[in-house]
């Protein structure tokens, strides 16, 4: 048996966007952000083997994951626009690991990027100091946007799961009602009465 109407797997968009957030994060070294991707690629990929295999555990377990996804984003928002005391200049999105910002910091529209020596100050000979000027748009509003199209995405397969998993199940109840787990199906209990009505039909 099987959905006719959800052999397709989940849309593109749904693998797209995670790969898209992905390159960009790795380009900026956000290392949270990096797991978070690579932990929501898994559950996309748990999702479309759910789809294609009929199973429908997997795809409630996307569908779970989903309002993980959209809390983590909205947290993303929350950091960049500064809301609840979170500061978008700190490293907590990188572990303190380093001091890198968003790749679109330093590469969003319009943003050009000049080095200026740092030889005239002390200890500092071997560095540059780094200026962005030009931007048409903040980099922590293209952050916004990313995210906030995570969530739009993530609220389309959270319905589109839904779907799919009620589908699964009305499947499996008419499955069963006509007897398909049962050892002895319908027609061979007509199988006698078939046989006898073309021999009299015969004589």
């Amino acid at each position: 048996y099987g959905c006719r109407s959800c052999n397709s797997p989940f849309p593109s968009p749904f693998q797209l966007a995670a790969l898209e957030r992905q390159v960009f994060d790795f380009l900026g070294y956000q290392w949270a952000p990096i797991l978070a991707n690579f932990l929501h690629i898994i559950i996309v990929i748990l999702g479309l083997f759910g789809t294609i295999q009929y199973r429908p555990r997997y795809i409630v377990v996307y569908a779970i994951w989903t309002a993980v996804w959209v809390t983590w984003n909205i947290f993303i928002i929350c950091f960049y626009l500064e809301v609840g005391g979170l500061s978008k200049d700190s490293e907590l999105l990188t572990f303190n690991i380093s001091r890198h910002q968003s790749w679109w910091s330093e590469n969003g529209p319009g943003c050009v990027r000049k080095e200026a020596s740092m030889s005239g100050i002390k200890g500092l000979d071997n560095h540059s100091y780094i200026s962005v000027i030009g931007c048409a748009l903040e980099y922590r509003y293209i952050e916004v946007m990313h995210s906030s199209f995570q969530i739009l995405i993530a609220l389309v397969g959270f319905v589109y799961a839904c779907y799919v998993v009620s589908v699964f199940t009305e499947e499996e109840d008419s499955f069963d009602f006509i007897g398909g787990f049962d050892p002895f199906p319908l027609y061979h209990v007509n199988e006698k009465p078939t046989n006898l009505l073309f021999k009299q039909t015969y004589l």
